[in-house]
C-alpha cells in the first residue's frame, strides 16, 4: 500500500469516527471508562517508576499520534515538565485541541517524526496508534523512527490492541511478534490490561468489585497491552574481546 494512501485512509477514519455517534461510548463520565483509564494509570505509573524512573522532571518524551493529548497531561501531573515534551499528530484539529487543554511549553508537531533529531529521546511512546495501521510496511517505518528519535538506554512505550475487532475493520491488532521484531531488546516489559469493551460496557452496571475482579482473574479477557522495550546501549568490546566473554545482559520478557 502506499505511504500516502494509507495516511489518507487514517486522517478519513478517524475524521468520520470524531464527528460521529461512536464516540458517546467513549465518554469520560461512562463507569467502564473510568475503569479503563484507572487500570490504564495503575500499569503506566508502575512500568514508568521501573523503567525512566520514579522522577519524571528531567525525562525527554515524544508521544507519537498523541490525539488529545492525555498521555503527555498524564505524565505533567506526575511531575514531568512541559519543556522537555514533544507531540506528533497527522490531524490539524487534533493538534490545536491538544495544545489548547495542556500545559504551555510542550512543542506540537504536525506530521511525523523526521523533525526530530537521532538519539534525542528518554522515552517515545504512541498509544493506540499502531493498530490503526494497517499496512504492514508503514507500521515497520514507524517502529524504525521511533527507534531512531530514542537514545541508547532509552525506552520505547506502546499501548494498544491485543485482538481484533470483527466489527472494525478499519484497526489491527498488534501482535506479540510484531513487537518483538519492531522493538528488539534484552530489557522489555509486557502488561495486559483493560477488559475487552463490550464485556465492560454489559457489566458497567454492576459493583465496580465484579469487573475488576474477572479482568484480574482472566487474562485472556483484556483487550490492551502496554509495552516497553529499551534501546540498547552500544557495547563496551573494552575488556571483553581479549577474553571471549561477552557483555552480560537482562531481560524480562514477554
Amino acid at each position: 500500500m502506499n505511504e500516502g494512501a494509507e495516511h489518507e485512509r487514517i486522517n478519513q477514519v478517524y475524521r468520520k469516527w470524531h464527528g460521529g455517534a461512536a464516540l458517546a461510548r467513549y465518554a469520560w463520565h461512562r463507569p467502564e471508562i473510568v475503569r479503563q483509564a484507572a487500570a490504564r494509570a495503575r500499569t503506566l505509573a508502575a512500568l514508568l517508576a521501573v523503567t525512566v524512573g520514579r522522577d519524571l522532571s528531567a525525562v525527554r518524551v515524544l508521544d507519537v499520534g498523541c490525539g488529545n493529548g492525555g498521555f503527555l497531561r498524564q505524565l505533567i501531573d506526575w511531575g514531568a515538565t512541559p519543556a522537555h515534551l514533544a507531540a506528533t499528530e497527522l490531524q490539524q484539529d487534533r493538534l490545536d485541541q491538544a495544545r489548547s487543554r495542556s500545559a504551555p511549553g510542550v512543542r506540537w508537531h504536525l506530521g511525523g517524526t523526521e523533525a526530530f533529531p537521532d538519539d534525542s529521546m528518554d522515552l517515545v511512546s504512541a498509544n493506540t496508534v499502531f493498530s490503526s495501521i494497517l499496512d504492514e510496511d508503514l507500521r515497520r517505518a514507524l517502529a524504525a523512527e521511533m527507534w531512531r528519535v530514542l537514545r541508547p538506554g532509552g525506552w520505547t512505550m506502546i499501548f494498544d490492541f491485543r485482538y481484533d475487532n470483527p466489527r472494525n475493520p478499519q484497526v489491527r491488532k498488534v501482535a506479540d511478534v510484531e513487537l518483538l521484531r519492531f522493538w528488539p531488546a534484552a530489557q522489555r516489559h509486557y502488561r495486559s490490561l483493560v477488559l475487552a469493551p463490550p464485556l465492560g460496557r454489559a457489566l458497567a452496571s454492576l459493583p465496580w468489585m465484579l469487573p475488576e475482579l474477572l479482568a484480574t482473574c482472566v487474562p485472556l479477557l483484556r483487550s490492551h497491552f502496554i509495552y516497553m522495550a529499551r534501546k540498547p546501549e552500544p557495547v563496551q568490546r573494552l575488556g571483553f574481546a581479549h577474553t571471549g566473554v561477552r557483555a552480560p545482559t537482562s531481560k524480562t520478557g514477554l
